[in-house]
């Protein structure tokens, strides 16, 4: 008998290390170390295994009539978007998220939204009993749909049960952290055990062409758990975002071989379930503070949908060698970055203040084209100067302190319209991509000192406060600049 080869594997990144450790150096998590069993990867004799000789296969050229692949609409408009247009036979997908955000409310909805269609929809359930899934069906209304309903965690029996009847639509495994086969030798929820078992539910899905969907833990900073070569085999890796605050509920397409990346599906959490936003910009400017120094309406792009969202930001004096950058929903590199250029080429001193940013409504924002919305907001809370209340800002800023063209004006300038925005500030050079009338006032800048320059104007009709020693003509946190 072959001797077996022990490893200590880490639970998180799949890291494998000869002896045990209390860190694992390619993560830097603690307490993640497991002894695994790496060569006990199949039952069948080692005799049988040296005997058998591959089957051959067909090679085939480039050349040739390619079909698309077709595919299954959920039902869901905002699931169908982010997926690329539905579900493609035999594809598979991996869904991730924090607990409790409500992934199994929108698998659960999906499903009985294609049974009562007429498709044959399976739920396999490896962490709640089969009541508890009736319980959610019953909260949503979806109790009578047909949904074909299991809790198990064997994948032989899973597979071997699937391909009775007729080949399942939309197979979904809740989650793939709790599923085991017995062709290896390891715990449930190990590295082992879970590249093992999705790698024998995507060859059932490859072969039947069932579209299969896979339910992913994530760690505590976001990631999902388990080795990532298992993102590497799924078609798609789909990202459930929200706060646990908020109502909002954001799925973001990190990966898709059949469609667009970075698009994203807007819902809105309610006691009946998850609730499609069709105009997701309406949503994150349902509560905005009008008039309000320091908040700044910026025109973004989420793939191919255009979104406005409210940008707020404080800046306050502080009495500590070192200020606070507090970020929420941006990147804070980003933010120190623009912060460099405003001090470096505007004149405006913000080493001795705090700085808080956010973006309103839980929407977390990627792009550079939010650095010129993000400036304003800035400057208006250090002048408490208002800024329009139907402005809209996007545009990207360089080192230099120049502001840089960004992609689909035109949609974006369209959508700040179709709101009822009448003013848009945006890069000079991006007039030659607005295509007709875009049907609002646009104010071009160059640079950011323009920018700068014109909010600061407007901070000076207002009165000083009384921690300002001096009333002039220079707004609080301006340094005078020679000549």
């Amino acid at each position: 008998m072959a001797k077996s080869a022990l490893s200590f594997v880490c639970q998180t990144c799949g890291a494998a290390y000869n002896r045990w450790q209390g860190k694992c150096d390619a993560c830097g998590e603690w307490n993640t170390l497991a002894e695994e069993d790496l060569t006990g990867a199949t039952t069948m004799p080692v005799s049988i295994r040296s005997k058998r000789k591959g089957r051959l296969f067909t090679l085939e050229t480039l050349a040739g009539k390619t079909q698309d692949a077709p595919r299954l609409s959920s039902g869901m408009t905002e699931l169908d978007r982010v997926t690329g247009g539905g579900f493609v036979r035999g594809s598979v997908l991996l869904v991730g998220g924090d607990p409790g955000i409500g992934k199994s409310t929108l698998l659960t909805q999906a499903t009985s939204l294609l049974a009562r269609a007429g498709h044959r929809a399976v739920y396999i359930s490896g962490e709640e009993a089969v009541a508890q899934v009736r319980l959610r069906a019953e909260r949503l209304g979806l109790a009578d749909a047909p949904v074909q309903l299991a809790a198990e965690t064997s994948v032989e029996d899973i597979v071997a049960t699937l391909s009775e009847g007729a080949v399942p639509r939309l197979v979904v495994i809740d989650s793939i952290q709790t599923m085991w086969t017995d062709t290896v030798e390891s715990a449930p929820g190990t590295v082992t055990q879970v590249r093992a078992s999705a790698q024998a539910l995507i060859r059932f899905a490859k072969k039947s062409g069932a579209a299969l969907i896979l339910v992913g833990h994530v760690t505590k900073d976001g990631q999902i758990a388990g080795p990532r070569v298992v993102e590497h085999m799924v078609d798609a890796v789909l990202s459930f975002e929200g706060e646990g605050s908020q109502q909002f509920r954001i799925l973001r397409a990190v990966k898709n071989r059949f469609g667009p990346t970075d698009e994203i599906g807007v819902f809105e959490m309610t006691g009946l379930g998850l609730r499609e936003v069709s105009n997701p910009s309406e949503l994150f400017l349902s509560a905005r503070d009008l008039g309000s120094p320091g908040t700044a309406v910026f025109a973004g792009l989420e793939g191919t949908r255009p979104v406005l969202v409210e940008l707020q930001a404080l800046v306050a004096p502080t009495a500590l060698g070192t200020p606070r950058r507090a970020v929420v929903g941006w990147d804070s590199n980003r933010l120190s970055m623009v912060l460099a250029v405003l001090e470096a080429h505007c004149g405006v001193k913000l080493s001795g203040h705090d700085v808080y940013f956010n973006v309103a409504g839980g929407l977390r924002i990627s792009e550079p084209a939010a650095d010129l919305a993000a400036a304003a907001a800035l400057v208006s809370s250090l002048t408490h100067a208002q800024l329009p209340t139907d402005a809209v800002y996007f545009g990207e800023i360089s080192l230099s302190g120049a502001v840089r063209p960004v992609a689909q004006t035109s949609a974006r300038l369209k959508e700040a319209a179709k709101l009822g925005f009448g003013r848009a500030v945006l890069p000079e050079s991006a007039r030659g991509d607005i295509g007709g009338d875009a049907g609002l006032t646009l104010d071009t800048v160059a640079g950011l000192t323009t920018l700068v320059a014109d909010i600061a104007a407007r901070g000076q009709g207002h009165p000083a406060k009384a921690t300002d020693p001096e009333k002039n003509a220079t707004p609080p946190g301006f340094r005078r600049q020679n000549g």
